[in-house]
């Protein structure tokens, strides 16, 4: 059981850093709707 646990936070983990990269690499289209991003995520920017 520890090891399915420990396996799905590690998926979760891994989703929430390609969530967080998709999100800083792209633009909403209606500008005032764009989220605020978390600390840290600048780095994740590829220009």
């Amino acid at each position: 059981m520890k090891k399915l646990i420990v396996n799905l936070c590690g998926m979760v983990a891994s989703f929430s850093l390609f969530i967080t990269a998709l999100n800083v690499n792209t633009n909403c289209i209606a500008f005032i709707h764009q989220p605020k991003l978390p600390k840290g995520a600048e780095r994740l920017r590829k220009f």
